[in-house]
């Protein structure tokens, strides 16, 4: 069963710049990234969709 994609590619890069490891995502792919990063990356995704929440409100 496929999983379903939750951040856009074009999110995730945007990130990945913000934090400053973009360069190993164009050398290695995504599998290059080192956990650290993939966490610091989903928690700045969180932080992002709560500020889109608490603009809502």
């Amino acid at each position: 069963m496929a999983r379903k994609r939750v951040m856009s590619e074009r999110l995730k890069e945007e990130i990945a710049k913000e934090l400053g490891f973009y360069d190993v995502v164009q050398r290695e792919g995504w599998g290059g990234i080192k956990s650290r990063d993939a966490g610091n990356m989903v928690k700045r995704a969180i932080e992002m969709a709560e500020q889109g929440m608490a603009q809502k409100k």
